[in-house]
């Protein structure tokens, strides 16, 4: 992601699963006011708004090899051969961009629109989360996982987290109901045992909810 490379230099397992788009429950049980999702069906609008938040947040930049262009045939499909900049060395592990397609073999098709937002939220890994509405970031509490497993680096779901739940189910919409399915098989993606858990910690990455402004070293100056 555009802004992933100033991460990477949270795309991550890149970005979900093997490979695999966490971010705070800021209106309430997480619910969106956009009128689509959870639970039904999506509407244009949010696809539409979906669409302009992937390619302006960077997604593309690991998902896509960099290049901005829906018409792709291997739109957003992750890793592959000739995606070079969709492969990263974190220490001693390499990970690779996720295919977030709907794809159902090797992308995102199985996984639930919670499951797919609970990675975008809470970095958690669709593949080894439940589909359930979390209502804390502490590890066995509120739904969230005692033993997390994380998406890996360079995922940036860290920033991610921080934006507002109608754009987080935009994207969402957007990646699981906007989008053709991309048969891509991405490699596994290699880890530590804790499943990333101590790389991401509030004081590696900051708190979950970001402290009304000003804060700390923050000063208005007209």
């Amino acid at each position: 992601m555009k802004s992933a490379r100033l991460h990477a230099a949270l795309v991550g397992l890149p970005f979900w699963g093997p490979a695999i788009v966490g971010l705070l429950l800021a209106a309430g049980c997480g619910g969106s006011s956009s009128g689509g999702l959870p639970g039904g069906s999506t509407t244009l609008a949010q696809v539409t708004r979906g669409q302009y938040l992937v390619t302006s947040h960077g997604c593309t930049d690991c998902h896509n090899g960099g290049k901005d262009d829906p018409s792709d045939p291997q739109w957003l499909a992750g890793y592959t051969s000739s995606r070079p900049t969709a492969q990263f060395q974190i220490g001693p592990f390499t990970t690779y961009a996720a295919n977030i397609t709907p794809d159902t073999n090797t992308g995102l098709g199985n996984f639930t629109d919670r499951q797919i937002y609970n990675a975008l939220k809470y970095g958690l890994d669709p593949m080894f989360t439940p589909d359930v509405v979390i209502t804390s970031t502490t590890p066995g509490q509120g739904n969230f996982p005692s033993t997390p497993h994380y998406l890996a680096p360079p995922m940036p779901w860290p920033s991610f987290r921080h934006l507002s739940d109608d754009d987080l189910w935009s994207i969402v919409a957007y990646i699981h109901h906007g989008i053709k399915a991309v048969s891509n098989q991405v490699p596994a993606s290699q880890g530590p045992p804790d499943f990333w858990a101590s790389t991401y910690n509030p004081n590696a990455i900051g708190p979950a909810t970001i402290p009304p402004y000003p804060s700390g070293n923050e000063q208005f100056q007209p």
